[in-house]
């Protein structure tokens, strides 16, 4: 019965998302609601989702719908794991490619050894500072709104994890890691963070996030398979 099938979403279901490059979390979040309720009619759902991703980083998003909203904070709290295309010898505003670039920097001196070699410096408790383009808040604004007025502010560092960082390849300029680490890290500053460890510049070129804990990308729908997903709901 229709109303079963209704059921299912406003009792609570955890969904799985590959959210597309260019998308904010909120527009995924917002198609999702909206494909929910015209395809099954629902006039009312409460969707939320659990850690934003960039508009320029795609992959795993974690949306709740229902009374399972209410368990968000608890899959907020889980590692992420990331891989990130850096871009080295050169810097940005933003540490991405929202801004461009500002500085350029010699690679000469960097192979796979040294990128290795420090990239085990950043293994365990750091201390990163985020951002300025971002959605801390700062003086009760955004930080990012502080940013596009051409304010200069350096935001209070934050302590987080990084339990495990794996090079998947190298080259000049563009090098490629694996990254698992806790809550609250900001992989472009990392990247930022990285280019002053080689003593060159970086900014991270692309983003894509894998696994949240236990849940991982392989397992998540795109918008076109959950489509097809309610339209077969639909019909049986």
């Amino acid at each position: 019965m229709l109303s079963e099938k209704l059921s299912v979403f406003e009792e609570g279901q955890l969904l799985l998302f590959n959210k597309p490059v260019y998308w904010t979390s909120f527009d995924l979040v917002n198609k999702v609601r909206i494909m929910i309720r015209s395809t099954l009619g629902i006039k009312k759902l409460k969707v939320g989702h659990a850690g934003t991703l960039d508009p320029l980083a795609s992959g795993l998003m974690i949306i709740c719908t229902g009374k399972a909203t209410k368990k968000i904070d608890e899959f907020r709290d889980l590692d992420k794991e990331y891989i990130a295309t850096l871009h080295l010898g050169e810097t940005t505003p933003s540490f991405d490619l929202e801004t461009e670039t500002d500085g350029k920097y010699p690679t000469d001196h960097i192979n796979a050894d040294l990128v290795n070699k420090i990239l085990k410096s950043f293994l365990g408790e750091q201390k990163q500072i985020p951002p300025l383009y971002s959605a801390k808040l700062v003086d009760g604004k955004r930080a990012y709104e502080l940013a596009r007025k051409g304010v200069k502010k350096e935001l209070e560092p934050v302590t987080i994890f990084n339990r495990e960082i794996e090079l998947l390849s190298f080259g000049i300029p563009e090098i490629k890691i694996r990254l698992l680490c806790s809550k609250g890290t900001y992989v472009r500053s990392f990247a930022r963070d990285l280019g002053l460890a080689l003593k060159s510049g970086c900014y991270l070129s692309s983003l894509e996030r894998t696994a949240i804990g236990s849940f991982k990308l392989h397992d998540a729908y795109t918008l076109e398979k959950f489509s097809h997903f309610l339209e077969q709901m639909q019909q049986n």
